[in-house]
């Protein structure tokens, strides 16, 4: 089996067990609530994971700098997912990495989302879906950032075409994907 730069986003409950057991080294958390995040992250930490905190899909969770310096300081997330620019801003304040998912639904929302990058300057971009070559190619060509690419990629060779493309990760919450993820990935280096 050939491995791949994945990043496993847990988007159900019971894939928590399943990314805990994985060799993917990097999770997008998409689950869980206030109560239990700290939890969840002390776990991931434990099995040598690094942990991005999507906050708009964690309950309970608010979106500004205060919410964020807790997310940081509080339960020790290694970062955020967001589609908030004002969010990259406030990680950046609060000392932790940023990845800004944008959506290529149209010209005009590329050409928005490549502003905003450049504006507020994220650690990594995720670019959703992740199933467009020219798109993936074109994004890569105008911003600094790694580039992540998710959404509805399912097999092998899907992920090799992103790659080739320029994505520089694969972000999916497929756990049959994650078992295609590099035991060797290095991060928190960009």
């Amino acid at each position: 089996m050939r491995h791949y730069p994945i990043i496993a986003s847990v988007t159900k409950e019971e894939q928590f067990v399943q990314v805990l057991q994985s060799d993917v080294k990097r999770v997008n958390l998409m689950i869980g609530h206030i109560g239990n995040i700290e939890e969840y992250i002390r776990q991931l930490h434990e099995a040598d994971k690094q942990v991005y905190a999507h906050i708009e899909m964690i309950s309970g969770l608010g979106r500004d700098a205060h919410s964020i310096a807790y997310l940081c300081d509080k339960f020790k997330a290694d970062g955020i997912v967001t589609t908030k620019s004002s969010a990259i801003t406030a990680a950046r304040q609060a000392g932790i990495k940023s990845i800004q998912r944008i959506f290529a639904i149209d010209t005009a929302a590329m050409t928005t989302a490549v502003r905003m990058i450049n504006s507020t300057n994220p650690d990594e971009v995720e670019l959703m879906p992740g199933l467009m070559p020219r798109v993936t190619r074109e994004l890569k060509a105008l911003i600094k950032q790694p580039l992540i690419v998710g959404g509805l990629i399912r097999h092998e060779h899907e992920m090799v075409e992103a790659l080739e493309s320029g994505a520089d990760y694969i972000s999916s919450g497929d756990p049959l994907i994650w078992q295609h993820a590099e035991a060797s990935l290095k991060v928190g280096l960009h």
